[in-house]
């Protein structure tokens, strides 16, 4: 086993994202059948950790990724200049009536005993037609990078995007950038494009690139084909069962040094139980459970995985940049939309064991 070696040399980026841009309609508690108006949130789970690392922990940040030179996309482009992330941006041209567009994902928020529904239209999305060629790495990784991140969503949106990430993190790797990777695991969209079998085919090529992987048990069972746990886990926060499938994993990809995912019993749309784990050169970490009082869970996972990249960009010990991840995921479920409104000090504090009290 190896420990991460992170780069200490002055880089352009400390963090590069590669996946697919969405805009997701928001209607708060409102079902979309009886909605009349919704707020508006730019999203896209590899986005999501870019954006988080440079709005709340100060991280210079990028993301590569498709543009549609239309209305929306100009909204969505304002959106990421706000939270500061520098795009590299293929453009499409959109026609006027079919595209290519710009994902919309329909989620309301559900509230206690109704939970939320998502749905999407990502017919000819713009993301999906992006392949291998279209971004110039060596450009790009020239000006250094640290971080290198894309996501199992992005690999599935068409057969290109996982050659394209496959292309993005040999150039990373061979720039000497760390690369990570959230395995997101998603049949609905496999299923277009081949199914299990096709899935866990492209995310074995992507994960044999990979220094870091983000994913629950479900993820490790159908994105890798480990065999899950003969026995359900007493809990759904009990470790133990997930750091056994990891040690599979990690046998399965020799290469992988770092394994990490949220556990969350979920008691109701508004109360869930929030924990997470590492593992990490063999060693094995677990953060602190609380209770949270959910205000919108999309984007959860994205707030964890930036917590927990900013801790090992920083150079902290693994249970630090674990209880970093696991409270900014935790606190960025108490904002609307799917990335971060928290600030780097609120996200310390809770993680050395803050309070909800009143700060005056």
């Amino acid at each position: 086993m190896a420990e991460l070696t992170v780069r200490k040399d002055p880089c352009e980026l400390d963090f590069l994202a590669l996946g697919a841009l969405v805009h997701r309609l928001d209607p708060g508690i409102i079902p979309f059948r009886k909605a009349k108006s919704f707020d508006i949130h730019v999203s896209g789970g590899e986005y999501n950790v870019a954006a988080n690392l440079a709005d709340c922990f100060g991280l210079k940040t990028g993301v590569a990724t498709a543009m549609v030179n239309y209305g929306i996309g100009e909204m969505v482009q304002a959106r990421v200049r706000e939270m500061g992330v520098k795009p590299f941006y293929k453009h499409f041209e959109h026609d006027g009536v079919r595209g290519p567009n710009i994902a919309t994902v329909y989620s309301d928020r559900g509230l206690g005993v109704r939970p939320p529904v998502v749905f999407y239209n990502r017919a000819n999305e713009a993301g999906g037609l992006l392949k291998p060629g279209d971004f110039d790495w060596a450009k790009i990784f020239a000006a250094g990078a640290r971080w290198f991140h894309s996501g199992g969503i992005f690999a599935a949106l068409s057969p290109t995007t996982s050659e394209l990430i496959v292309e993005g993190m040999k150039a990373a790797k061979a720039s000497g950038a760390v690369t990570s990777f959230d395995l997101n695991y998603r049949a609905k969209l496999w299923s277009t494009i081949g199914g299990e079998a096709k899935g866990q085919e492209m995310i074995s090529k992507i994960v044999q690139n990979v220094d870091m992987l983000v994913g629950n048990e479900e993820d490790l069972q159908k994105g890798l084909g480990i065999q899950g746990q003969d026995v359900e886990s007493k809990s759904k926060l009990d470790p133990n069962s997930f750091f056994d499938m990891i040690e599979r994993a990690v046998k399965k990809f020799p290469n992988v040094k770092m394994v990490a995912t949220t556990l969350r019993e979920v008691h109701s749309t508004n109360r869930h139980e929030w924990a997470a784990v590492l593992w990490y050169d063999g060693k094995r970490y677990v953060s602190p459970t609380c209770s949270l009082d959910v205000v919108d869970r999309i984007g959860g996972g994205d707030g964890f995985a930036a917590g927990l990249i900013y801790g090992m960009l920083s150079g902290k010990t693994p249970d630090e940049a674990l209880r970093l991840g696991w409270a900014h995921g935790a606190l960025l479920t108490t904002f609307p939309g799917d990335t971060t409104m928290a600030k780097l000090p609120e996200v310390e504090a809770l993680a050395k064991g803050g309070s909800a009290r009143v700060q005056r």
